[in-house]
């Protein structure tokens, strides 16, 4: 394989765990990093043609990888996908830039319509991919189109329709497409206006959420009708744990890794938290983050 698609950079038995902001994920069978379009094109193909499978990881910031691992290839997207650049009030990014550094680009720009995103923790590919939201605002609400690659037709262009972007959702998801370029529609806005807004909001964030401990973030969907983090808290879980894995004290949204936890920890604190918040409330919590492996 390696000789066949002539990568960047590529690891065998290769542990995910410092790839994820979990800090949790069993080994890779291989790691592969493509920095062109062309070796992403090969990579995918070849390993299409030869029936292995793979799965493409951003910055792990919204996933749970099994204490097993991943049979098969991971993809993760070099250097040359992280490019950033900005013509009036367009913004075009590749899907490995960093959400944060995306939005201060924006703010240095004088563009504003993601201060939202400023203290999200991921990639831009997979802010898209998930449609990331927070304080009222979401990806859609500033994704104008995108460069999407699919492996019977290449490199193509999806407008914001064709992106359908939902609630933690777009058609990425069940096309299996690879985003390799966001375009971004802002408005022109004060830069210190801007950086205000953003020191804010990641403000509120520092002091709700426990960002002193790894974690994926939000475990779980917002129900509708209802808040995830209430519904745990009203079925008295706060600080409940598994493990090494606890549903966190200061926001009951997360389940943070209290150092050494194990997938299969964070896995029956899950199951615990939707049985007995169904038992208390009649919801059942479906989680938001992305859980990635085998057995």
């Amino acid at each position: 394989m390696i000789a066949a698609v002539a990568p960047y950079s590529y690891r065998y038995d290769q542990p995910l765990a410092r790839y994820t902001s979990f800090r949790i994920g069993g080994p890779a069978d291989l790691l592969v990093e493509v920095n062109t379009r062309e070796e992403l094109d090969r990579l995918i193909g070849y390993c299409e043609r030869e029936r292995i499978p793979w799965l493409l990881l951003g910055r792990g910031t919204n996933v749970l990888i099994k204490d097993a691992g991943i049979r098969g290839v991971v993809v993760q997207l070099g250097p040359d996908f992280n490019r950033i650049t900005v013509e009036g009030v367009n913004l075009r990014a590749g899907a490995g830039a960093p959400l944060a550094l995306v939005a201060e680009t924006a703010a240095r720009y004088g563009l504003s319509g993601l201060e939202f995103a400023s203290g999200i923790p991921g990639s831009l590919g997979g802010g898209v991919y998930m449609n990331a939201g927070a304080y009222g605002r979401e990806m859609k609400d500033v994704v104008a189109g995108a460069e999407v690659y699919h492996l019977d037709a290449g490199f193509t262009s999806l407008n914001r329709e064709g992106l359908t972007l939902g609630y933690r959702t777009s058609s990425l998801q069940q096309s299996r497409g690879i985003l390799v370029e966001a375009h971004l529609q802002l408005t022109h806005g004060d830069e210190a206006a801007i950086r205000a807004e953003m020191k804010a909001l990641n403000g509120q964030r520092r002091e709700k959420q426990p960002l002193e401990l790894p974690s994926a973030g939000s475990v779980f969907k917002r129900p509708v009708g209802a808040f995830a983090g209430r519904l745990i808290e009203e079925a008295g879980l706060k600080g409940k744990t598994v493990g090494r894995a606890q549903v966190s004290p200061k926001h009951a949204g997360f389940i943070v890794n209290l150092g050494g936890a194990t997938a299969g920890d964070v896995l029956a604190l899950i199951e615990e938290v939707q049985t007995e918040v169904e038992r208390c409330t009649g919801y059942r919590l479906e989680p938001e983050l992305r859980i990635l492996g085998g057995e």
